[in-house]
């Protein structure tokens, strides 16, 4: 398991007379259905009941899962509101009830799932926030491809569009995020031993969103959003000043010279290699007019860029060293890439060399100086 913090002090703690706090929210996250995270969530309600913690759940989805079901006994259910619609009787979590039982832990499960119309709110997750608005601590459950900004790149990388998302911001207010990891290789041997699916959806699942190659994508997603998170927690608790960069992102620096075509190719395979974010970065003098040929060229890079992947910054600048160090700071960059220099000694004892700049600006960055062909790509 991987945590974001601990709230297991505060949930430890006798429930204030008065809830004007606002509850704790701890989200279970992983890469695809059947990884165990409402498992793990029911197991740890069980420890906190042990220790006399007031705990309900909300919502529970077992899917017909045995093991999930059999965890959950001993565990209060809070009854399902019964919601008529076409005729038919549907059921979805009841918020009011759970805001009069008032517990002080609540588990919810499929923070992403949409309510039947009708509901007093659209989301499930809405009505998340409201109990945690009231002071009840709730535990939730999600998968990495219901994060709204990582919408486009599922669909792209499963051929599947998730149509149930949440905003990423749930993520970064949550008190305490922890990703339940297995391998792909288990994953599969789980949903061939029907511990996901019913055994007629097992052929299908692994032919279309279980595929091997899909898991391993969607487990690397996981992992570098919860590295994000981390990173961003490390990064308000680190005094002015001071380093704090977790994830490896590459920046390479765009002039107008024709090699730097050549160079954000070099930047994308190191980018690779170091499975990094990649950045380029184009310094725009605002007294200097660029030619068409120039223009041209620097758009190239820029969809060059995107095509790697990667972020095509322009930043306004007089001085191409200090807009450099800039772009750094403000990105986390860890590794900057540039081209050998073109200008004349003369130019160079009057102005300096670019590398030596920056290393006078930036601290633990690595500075890859590459050599490129002198004659345009």
């Amino acid at each position: 398991m991987i945590h974001k913090s601990e709230i297991n002090n505060q949930l430890h703690s006798p429930a204030p007379k008065s809830r004007s706090r606002r509850g704790k929210h701890k989200i279970f996250i992983g890469m695809a259905p059947g990884v165990g995270k409402t498992y793990r969530m029911l197991e740890e309600a069980h420890q906190l009941k042990e220790e006399g913690i007031d705990v309900v759940i909300g919502l529970l989805e077992t899917h017909g899962r045995r093991e999930t079901a059999e965890q959950a006994e001993g565990l209060e259910i809070v009854p399902r509101k019964q919601i008529i619609r076409g005729g038919m009787t549907l059921t979805e979590m009841d918020a009011d009830a759970i805001l009069e039982r008032a517990p002080k832990l609540v588990l919810v499960d499929e923070l992403a799932h949409t309510n039947v119309p009708g509901s007093p709110r659209e989301k499930r997750y809405q009505d998340v926030e409201v109990i945690l608005a009231a002071g009840v601590d709730v535990y939730s459950t999600v998968n990495i491809q219901h994060l709204e900004s990582l919408n486009d790149l599922v669909a792209r990388i499963t051929g599947v569009v998730v149509r149930e998302r949440i905003p990423d911001r749930l993520l970064e207010e949550a008190d305490e995020v922890v990703l339940v990891d297995v391998t792909p290789e288990t994953l599969e041997e789980r949903l061939q031993e029907g511990k996901i699916y019913a055994p007629e959806k097992i052929e299908q699942s692994l032919a279309n969103f279980f595929q091997r190659r899909n898991l391993i994508a969607l487990r690397e997603l996981a992992l570098r959003e919860l590295a994000d998170n981390i990173e961003g927690d490390a990064k308000a608790c680190t005094p002015a000043g001071q380093f704090c960069n977790i994830q490896e992102r590459v920046l390479v620096c765009i002039s107008t010279y024709p090699n730097s075509v050549q160079l954000l190719r070099r930047g994308a395979r190191i980018a690779n290699y170091m499975n990094a974010k990649l950045y380029a970065v184009f310094v725009d003098n605002p007294d200097r007019f660029l030619s068409k040929a120039e223009s041209l060229h620097v758009e190239t890079c820029e969809k060059l860029c995107k095509e790697f992947g990667g972020e095509f910054l322009r930043v306004p600048s007089y001085n191409v060293s200090k807009g450099i160090a800039e772009v750094a700071q403000k990105y986390g960059i860890t590794n900057i890439v540039l081209g050998e220099t073109r200008r004349s000694r003369w130019e160079l004892l009057l102005r300096g060399f670019l590398a030596q700049q920056l290393m006078g600006l930036v601290k633990h960055i690595d500075l890859h100086i590459i050599a490129t062909d002198k004659t345009p790509d």
